[in-house]
């Protein structure tokens, strides 16, 4: 699993996990503004025209939607295209791949205040017990704690109290 500790300028720490990276990307569109396809997202012109809904690209299409026929004569019909507004800017397509971690975590670091991800249970369990400083740090014990919590709740950690 994924764990997530977020501590905002005001409020609480929390902590919450995402099973793998598409839930991960999933919990964080959910709490952005922009939308999921914004943050990242995959497609090929062709797509993006049968999506407009259209099938053939015509004088009609052509008319309608100039920008996306561009991309498809500059880079080829079935070329992959990234988007990742937080990495290459509103609306751009690009040819050049993008890492959809790197998308994801570009969107939380434009949320105000800090975060840590940790990429497994064992990451999350050894930040816990001293293994990553910005956590340990005294003034982030709420933030230790939170995650702290949503392990023993997750059952990664037992309470042997």
């Amino acid at each position: 699993m994924i764990y997530v500790v977020e501590c905002p300028p005001a409020g609480e720490p929390s902590a919450w996990f995402a099973y793998h990276l598409d839930d991960l990307g999933l919990k964080i569109a959910a709490r952005d503004p922009l939308q999921a396809w914004e943050i990242y997202d995959e497609v090929t012109p062709r797509a993006l025209m049968e999506a407009l809904g259209h099938e053939q690209v015509d004088g009609a299409a052509r008319a309608a939607f100039p920008s996306v026929c561009a991309l498809g004569d500059a880079h080829g019909w079935d070329t992959t295209l990234y988007r990742a507004d937080y990495l290459l800017g509103r609306g751009v397509l690009s040819p050049d791949p993008v890492d959809e971690k790197a998308a994801w975590l570009a969107a939380l670091s434009a949320r105000a205040g800090d975060y840590r991800v940790y990429w497994s249970d064992q990451d999350a369990v050894l930040a816990t017990e001293g293994g990553d400083d910005w956590l340990c740090a005294k003034e982030r014990w709420r933030a230790r704690h939170a995650l702290h919590q949503q392990l023993l709740s997750l059952e990664v950690l037992a309470d042997n109290l």
